[in-house]
């Protein structure tokens, strides 16, 4: 057995004065389990294609593309900052890209074959016929027009290559014209300060070296500014585009990029920022990125497992070296990872809003944060016990851990998260409460031989950062088995002679009765007599006529299976004639 601890991946001090006097308060609502967030809400949508944030009206829009087929209807969920539902609105196509006007008094929504605008007081609608799209269009308000994408395929399954045209809508007059902007694959748009818009082309098989552009939307017809790809001579660092923000006085953009983490750069000529963020986590694969409205922080949002971070609210400035908010999501009631674009802030910066989804990709939560001002340290000891000592399968074992907090005494107790990894794979567990006093057990039953390695989580909540994981091995053996056996110091031929006896099995219930090897061995040698099985109470008989006279040992074994070890036990009787 071994303890083993890994190093922590980012440091974890707290988030200090940078965050004070800035409105970012702790809300009234409690947190849910292992989340970061004040309020999270379970959306009632099984695809996300995007999101909108209405701070005139306190509102959040969260689109549910379901694509598929040509009559699979549409969906908005509409939530206060609160995290409570305000309606859902339902069309009869499919709903991708959305977007706010400039006074947030109008919702535009991508469908099929319409642009449909939502008055969002009412949420009364009216829709534009435009191009047909099929697979899910992406949508910015920018210098007083509305620009979307139009990716048309005959199979959904070209969608991620197909031929993507950049169209718009002038409000103004009604007109609807093609910018002429085409490439492969489904381009992402969004919208800046200064009538800027960004165009990102996701990695596809048409585009093995995909670019990031910046338009000037000012003069009703789009003009193209700074334009980069990333690949090197050897085609090495392409772009893998996730999301994409302005910083809020738009000189610079962050893109969110698998592949690179979180990339800053300037917005004149898309070079590299002269500082960068720190790398994410080991582990984490950048999704989503934001910037706060004052501009004073950046949401980086990532897809992790356990207690690996999933969220970090930082300070925007990269030179600010203020350790970010950490936020983990793990399980059924949160998520597993930041969704691809699902990170938007409040204009004011008191909140963000993050959407979230499970490892399959088929459920979505909605998380309202209001980041505190600082966030406390959790360390877990890295010195695990376990009993009983020798570990066997089929029976309770007991892991023992000590638990630290910096700060106040949380409200409720805290609670560890534990997963077994064997030979099988990896076991959750489930989550342990953290006791007054910092310790914690948690309860198992291994049911395979070998090492069984516990892993236990912190994965922190509104006020506290995640923990760095602890491990501690544990040799797996055979459950022990024992006979008993009873018999007549001295027997005759005549008479012949009974042995009684017992058979005891720990561990897992064995299949089938056991059936045990009898051998006897007197002074004429060693012979093997009829097999005997146990009864259901464990108890057994052995019934022999000796061949001969003195001494005979009677010895009686079991095997053993794949999960209990083999037993022995032997009785002497003296044999008269």
């Amino acid at each position: 057995m071994n303890s083993a601890h890994r190093p922590r991946r980012l440091a974890a001090t707290v988030l200090a004065a940078a965050l004070a006097g800035t409105g970012l308060t702790v809300a009234a609502a409690p947190a849910a389990h292992a989340a970061a967030s004040d309020a999270v809400a379970k959306l009632p949508i099984t695809s996300y294609s995007a999101m909108a944030v209405d701070s005139v009206h306190e509102r959040v829009y969260v689109a549910d593309s379901n694509l598929g087929t040509y009559s699979n209807p549409g969906l908005i969920a509409v939530y206060s900052f609160q995290g409570e539902r305000i309606t859902t609105i339902s069309t009869q196509q499919h709903i991708s890209g959305l977007a706010l006007n400039a006074d947030g008094s109008t919702l535009y929504v991508g469908g099929r074959e319409v642009i449909w605008r939502y008055d969002t007081s009412t949420y009364q609608s009216n829709g534009l016929y435009v191009s047909t799209d099929t697979c899910g269009r992406s949508l910015a308000f920018s210098g007083g027009t509305v620009y979307f994408t139009t990716p048309y395929a005959y199979y959904t399954a070209q969608c991620d290559s197909t031929l993507t045209y950049l169209d718009s809508y002038v409000p103004a007059d009604n007109t609807s014209p093609r910018t002429n902007w085409q490439d492969y694959g489904k381009l992402q748009l969004e919208a800046g300060p200064g009538d800027r818009m960004l165009l990102g082309q996701p990695l596809n098989s048409q585009a093995a070296n995909p670019f990031l552009t910046v338009y000037d939307t000012s003069g009703g017809t789009l003009v193209r500014n700074a334009a980069r790809r990333f690949a090197d001579a050897d085609g090495q660092g392409a772009l893998n585009l996730k999301d994409m923000a302005f910083s809020a006085d738009g000189s610079k953009v962050a893109v969110a990029d698998s592949a690179a983490g979180t990339r800053l750069l300037n917005t004149t000529d898309l070079s590299d920022a002269a500082t960068g963020y720190a790398a994410l986590p080991d582990g984490a694969l950048a999704s989503a990125v934001a910037f706060s409205g004052d501009g004073k922080y950046i949401a980086r949002g990532a897809a992790a497992t356990g207690a690996t971070p999933d969220l970090l609210v930082q300070p925007a400035d990269p030179a600010d070296s203020t350790a970010p908010l950490e936020f983990a999501f793990e399980g059924s009631l949160d998520g597993d990872r930041v969704a691809p674009r699902g990170t938007e802030w409040s204009a004011d910066g008191s909140r963000l809003f993050t959407v979230t989804t499970n490892a399959a990709g088929n459920q979505f939560w909605l998380h309202v944060i209001q980041p505190p001002a600082v966030q406390y340290d959790v360390r877990l000891n890295a010195t695990l016990t376990h009993s009983p000592a020798q570990a066997v399968a089929g029976e309770p074992l007991s892991v023992r851990g000590r638990l630290e907090y910096d700060g106040p005494a949380p409200a409720e107790p805290l609670k560890v998260k534990a997963t077994r990894t064997d030979a099988d794979g990896v076991h959750d567990l489930g989550t342990f409460t953290v006791k007054d006093d910092g310790s914690y057990t948690v309860l198992d039953e291994p049911d395979l031989l070998g090492d069984a390695t516990y892993t236990v989580s912190y994965l922190g909540d509104l006020t506290h950062r995640p923990a760095t994981d602890v491990t501690h091995t544990v040799s797996v053996g055979k459950a022990p088995t024992s006979i008993a056996l009873t018999a007549p110091a001295e027997a005759s031929i005549s008479t012949g002679l009974e042995i009684t006896g017992t058979f005891t099995a720990q561990g897992k219930a064995l299949p089938d009765r056991a059936v045990l090897k009898v051998e006897r061995t007197d002074r004429l040698g060693t012979g093997t007599l009829s097999s005997v099985t146990v009864a259901a109470d464990g108890t057994f008989t052995i019934n022999d006529i000796p061949r001969t006279r003195r001494e005979t040992t009677y010895k009686v074994s079991w095997p053993g299976d794949d999960l209990h070890a083999a037993s022995t036990a032997s009785a002497t009787v003296y044999v008269t004639r």
